[in-house]
């Protein structure tokens, strides 16, 4: 079943909702990794970014559809 999210009558797929939440999210972690300096102990910082967005969109498709 493809489930839609109603949002002032503009539908939005879970693929786009599921997306969106994990940017968010990203985008706080990624901030708190700056504050912090726990960048240094990253290899390549734009990959773990880039690694971190897919794997919590990933997580949260997963929680939405229920897998």
């Amino acid at each position: 079943m493809n489930a839609e999210f109603d949002i002032g009558g503009v539908y939005l797929s879970t693929v786009v909702a599921s997306a969106l939440l994990a940017f968010v999210a990203a985008a706080f972690i990624a901030k708190l990794f700056g504050r912090f300096g726990l960048y240094r102990l990253v290899w390549h910082p734009a990959l773990f970014d880039a690694a971190l967005f897919f794997l919590l969109w990933a997580a949260f498709s997963n929680l939405i559809l229920g897998r």
